[in-house]
């Protein structure tokens, strides 16, 4: 939208915060939000001549900044010719409106910025339709500063007429029409995805998903750990559209390695809106990894931001948020993956590796260099067989079916073979112990196994 073939939008960036405050909308330093703002804009190649924060006693009603501020700015675009002013907070209709006419060049808050980024990122049929969503729903009430011939009236039905519409009833109207036919296509969609759960339900393969910050490197550590080529990047929104591979475990078992769109502070409430179906990847998610970037000054804040929108889709990550979280919120275990250690100096490093080495739930990484992968996998394989119960089985050595299917579906830890018997010892899932009574297979608790082995142990077992 912003850029033509000849040369990039020359743009201005403005961060507003809050006189006396840590920072404005949340506690990001002043530095790293206007470098946030910055990495925004270059994400659609905008060519950034100024960035400057400006502290804000009070937001105006009809500015939002204040009066020399406006004044000083608009000689400050007229100087450097430029077309595109960013402010780094969310103004309404109406400040945005006049900041435009004080400064004659297009103003976008930050809502705007991001939606502009995903529309051009977006992809795949459900991720352009779920942007444009997002897009209409943030333009319904900004209609009067889109169009110089809102006021004209048609005439009515009738033999005398009348007053009819006005033009930006019908451009509403129109815009509402879009929504609901939006939303009836994304529905489809939703059920579609629905199956496809249940279709990988049938199987089952548990399913990990990465969630983090936009550019704490998802996709690179998806690409390391499945040997995939999905596009990763050092840019913001690098990537939208999910995406799903096979993952093998050490222990031999197969899941399911889900890559989402990133998180940002702020997120526009018309994108959770939007991409609520794509999001809701992660709640059927049986673990979830936080990829954080360890190596950015801003990771704890970067933390929250992400906390924050999973609690907005309903998940409860941690027991300090079970206060803050809904009656209808799920419970999901949560794997923190330190990323970039390869970018931190070797004592910040050592200190960071001797902390996760005594915790359960932190692994610590570089999705780059691959270090700290097969940890990461371990605590994955670790997880993932809490879910499990370890259960004897007596299988006829002439049944190569369900010999096969255990082998297939669970982890078989030990097995004796008699004259016309096979003794097992095998970790299976709850919905694979109802399948396999279904074979006509009793199972009974094997005691001696409760506690799975460690997966560094299992690999160690012989194969059969």
């Amino acid at each position: 939208m912003y850029q033509t073939k000849q040369s990039a939008t020359v743009a201005v960036i403005i961060h507003p915060y809050l006189k006396g405050k840590d920072g404005y909308h949340g506690s990001y330093h002043q530095r790293a939000r206007l470098e946030e703002a910055r990495g925004l804009a270059a994400a659609i190649h905008l060519d950034v001549r100024h960035a400057e924060s400006i502290s804000v006693t009070k937001p105006r009603p009809a500015t939002y900044l204040g009066q020399g501020t406006v004044e000083r700015l608009a000689d400050l675009v007229k100087d450097l010719n430029a077309e595109l002013v960013i402010i780094d907070a969310h103004i309404s209709p109406g400040q945005q409106r006049n900041l435009e006419k004080s400064w004659n060049a297009k103003v976008i808050d930050r809502t705007g910025l991001i939606l502009e980024i995903f529309g051009e990122r977006a992809q795949t049929r459900e991720g352009q339709m779920q942007v444009e969503l997002a897009h209409l729903n943030y333009q319904k009430s900004r209609l009067v500063r889109s169009w110089t011939h809102l006021e004209r009236q048609r005439g009515g039905f009738g033999f005398l007429g009348g007053p009819g519409e006005t033009q930006i009833e019908i451009d509403r109207r129109l815009i509402g029409e879009r929504i609901a036919k939006l939303k009836k296509e994304l529905e489809t969609v939703t059920r579609m995805r629905e199956l496809h759960r249940k279709a990988r339900k049938k199987v089952p393969y548990p399913i990990v998903a990465l969630v983090g910050y936009t550019n704490a490197g998802k996709s690179t550590l998806f690409n390391k750990l499945t040997q995939s080529s999905v596009v990763a990047m050092d840019q913001l929104f690098a990537t939208l559209d999910p995406t799903m591979r096979q993952l093998r475990l050490p222990s031999g078992r197969t899941t399911i390695l889900s890559d989402t769109v990133g998180f940002v502070s702020d997120l526009p409430h018309e994108l959770v809106a939007a991409f609520r179906a794509t999001l809701e990847e992660v709640l059927e998610a049986d673990v979830i990894v936080h990829v954080r970037d360890i190596a950015h000054p801003e990771t704890e804040e970067q933390k929250k931001d992400v906390e924050d929108v999973l609690l907005q889709l309903g998940i409860e990550i941690s027991a300090a948020d079970a206060n803050h979280a809904s009656s209808q919120s799920v419970h999901r275990p949560v794997l923190e993956a330190l990323n970039k250690i390869d970018l931190l100096d070797d004592q910040t490093s050592d200190a960071i590796k001797t902390k996760v080495n005594r915790s359960t739930d932190q692994v610590a990484l570089s999705a780059v260099t691959g270090e700290g992968t097969n940890t990461l996998l371990d605590k994955l394989d670790s997880e993932l067989s809490k879910h499990r119960q370890a259960l004897g089985v007596r299988i006829p050595l002439k049944d190569g079916e369900t010999l096969a299917w255990l082998y297939r579906r669970g982890e078989v830890l030990s097995r004796r073979d008699g004259e016309q018997d096979a003794e097992l010892t095998v970790l299976l899932d709850t919905a694979d112990v109802a399948r396999l009574e279904k074979r006509g297979i009793s199972a009974s608790l094997a005691a001696e196994c409760v506690v799975p082995f460690p997966p560094a142990l299992r690999r160690r077992l012989p194969k059969f």
